[in-house]
């Protein structure tokens, strides 16, 4: 597997609450979400995880052979259980139910890391998720962190904090961990609120920074994005649009930012991009379905500045 964005961390199906209160399937799971969205864009995606060897677990292979995503490395295994979660929709915004105790991916350990994959590609993707889930995950995603830059490449992480899967004094410490050894950070408002005891972007980007990210993305919701590098930073506005649901904008973010990273964009621009895609993808249900593709995304960003 050779790729541009490889992604490690686990993937759920989804079962979202419709207007009629009926449940749609789909399929989740934050740093799959984000290859779907950056293979949408047009580069070499892949996706590293454990899988059940069961109808849903099958039901992802097939999901990124019709998205190519490169799944090439994923093993399926009989001794767990794909997980799965449930979105329910609220005058607050969605809420999220999780049945993912003793999943597959949370058995994933070092010495299932696929070394050559993570030594060929351009940018590794992981999250706090990717190491919430169990302390040999977390484990994983540290070396495979390793491997990756050892080797050249690029480490992306998004914080995404889940308190329903750790202590918040682990997070802590985990995801600090992960983000001094990234390139990219890409952390959202509240999380970054929780994990660093900040409440000002301008100061949330410098602590991301000084932990030794050269690029930090802040996700504000509408509000847009806060772009910092250590010799610039801008605040990237939003797009609006009438949101219906916002389950993967954020995955979509980071997908679509590190697409456009690896086509030549720089942070900035690459943020204006994301911003566009991620506001896009809360127009349908879902994490998935929903997610633009590179044409939808340009003639949204051509419409706005007409």
């Amino acid at each position: 597997m050779t790729t541009d964005i490889l992604c490690l961390g686990e993937p759920m199906l989804e079962f979202n609450q419709q207007p009629d209160g009926m449940y749609k399937p789909g399929h989740g799971g934050d740093t799959s979400n984000a290859a779907c969205a950056a293979a949408r864009q047009g580069v070499k995606a892949g996706y590293f995880t454990l899988l059940g060897n069961d109808t849903f677990g099958n039901g992802f292979i097939d999901l990124w052979a019709a998205e190519g995503v490169d799944a090439s490395s994923v093993k399926q295994i009989s001794t767990a259980p794909t997980a799965v979660y449930f979105v329910t929709h609220g005058p607050d915004g969605h809420e999220f139910s999780y049945f993912r105790a003793g999943s597959a991916a949370s058995t994933m350990s070092p010495a299932d890391l696929p070394v050559e994959a993570l030594r060929s590609t351009k940018i590794l993707h992981v999250s706090g998720i990717s190491q919430a889930i169990s302390a040999s995950a977390a484990d994983a995603v540290f070396e495979a962190i390793d491997i990756t830059k050892a080797a050249g490449g690029l480490v992306s992480y998004d914080t995404n904090l889940r308190l329903k899967l750790w202590p918040l004094d682990r997070a802590r410490a985990v995801i600090h961990a992960g983000v001094a050894k990234c390139d990219i950070a890409l952390p959202g408002l509240d999380d970054a609120i929780h994990l660093t005891g900040l409440e000002e972007p301008e100061a949330i980007v410098d602590f991301y920074l000084g932990l030794g990210a050269k690029v930090v993305a802040l996700t504000l919701g509408a509000r847009g994005t806060m772009v910092a590098t250590p010799e610039r930073r801008e605040l990237i506005a939003g797009r609006k649009v009438k949101p219906v649901d916002a389950t993967g904008a954020g995955d979509t973010f980071d997908g679509t930012f590190l697409a456009r990273t690896v086509l030549g964009d720089d942070p900035f621009a690459a943020a204006r991009y994301a911003n566009a895609a991620a506001a896009l993808s809360t127009q349908g249900f879902g994490a998935v379905e929903p997610m633009p593709r590179r044409a939808d995304v340009e003639a949204f960003l051509a419409a706005g500045d007409a």
